[in-house]
């Protein structure tokens, strides 16, 4: 499985909302700057001041704010006395200068974007707290200057380019917050706990045989000891010998270890890119072991031999 196939499948982020994935430490979105590959990051100075840009998104109206950088040449010789600059002419710097930064964000929101002027004073959102719920007779094409602003970088080959910040909406975030976004290598993901069950065998048995079990009685168990155990991830994922799968109960029986394993995303993640070491160990004699179905421990025993047979005893 691929990585963003696996954090799909577990229950923390099958369900996230995109302003929990945009809000997460690891959120790191590819991009392209012209020609160069590139990565986004929220995590950017908040910075002093910013040339305020009112931008249109598809009809969608937001504020872009540029800081001063030496990656906008023309801009940032002018910086200082950019408040006397015509604002024609101060668009058009901004259009030469900042020309591949549009076009970064175009593609990011998968939106296209239009310069409508310089933003008024009045609509520049001052933090990132959530939006005030808008009135009955507010315009939706007006920028609120309650809404959340998200603070990005931009960086190649892990060196922060250059930083900029925009106005965000429902929209916006929906685009930003997807789970591939993620970086699946950052420890906020990686060392995130999950609960994993060693499975040592399943099998099929008649309602009428799987009704009458009772104390003594042993299940033959030929997988013990000529085939590995697996792990059954927060009952979505299985790590076996050959890798990570997605994993549905069945309704069979199931025998399996009395006590949960601690796992991390990271070992799921490295399961799935190499046999796994050291994980998938086989039971020792007279191991307690639960015999487990839909879920629910039906009986408990242990491990044992009927003859050369390692077997279940029901206890």
């Amino acid at each position: 499985m691929k990585p963003i196939d696996i954090l799909a499948a577990l229950p923390k982020w099958a369900t996230a909302k995109a302003s929990d994935i945009l809000a997460s430490p690891a959120w790191a979105m590819p991009c392209r700057l012209g020609e160069r590959q590139c990565v986004m990051r929220l995590d950017a100075a908040h910075p002093a001041e910013t040339l305020d840009l009112s931008v249109k998104l598809e009809g969608e109206d937001h504020i872009l704010g540029i800081p001063d950088s030496p990656a906008f040449p023309e801009l940032h010789v002018i910086w200082p006395s950019r408040g006397d600059v015509p604002e024609p002419i101060l668009l058009a710097l901004v259009e030469k200068d900042c020309g591949q930064l549009l076009q970064l964000i175009e593609n990011a929101a998968r939106r296209q974007l239009k310069i409508a002027g310089l933003a008024p004073a009045s609509a520049v959102a001052e933090d990132c707290d959530p939006p005030a719920p808008a009135s009955a007779d507010q315009e939706h094409d007006t920028p609120d200057s309650g809404a959340k602003t998200a603070f990005a970088q931009i960086y190649a080959d892990g060196e922060p380019l250059f930083s900029f910040t925009l106005t965000l909406s429902d929209a916006l975030e929906t685009a930003f917050g997807q789970l591939r976004n993620l970086d699946t290598g950052n420890p906020v993901i990686r060392d995130t706990p999950l609960a994993a069950e060693a499975e040592y065998a399943t099998f099929p048995i008649s309602a009428a045989d799987f009704a009458s079990l009772t104390t003594g009685d042993a299940l033959l168990l030929p997988e013990i000891g000529t085939q590995p155990p697996r792990l059954i991830v927060e009952g979505r994922l299985a790590i076996a010998e050959n890798g990570v799968t997605e994993w549905k109960d069945n309704s069979l029986p199931r025998v399996c270890a009395t006590e949960s394993l601690p796992v991390t995303v990271g070992t799921v993640l490295d399961a799935a890119e190499h046999a796994p070491e050291g994980l998938l160990v086989q039971p020792k004699e007279n191991a307690p072991l639960n015999l487990v179905r839909s879920g629910k421990t039906v009986a408990q025993g242990r491990l044992d031999r009927v003859g050369a047979q390692f077997a279940f005893i029901v206890e």
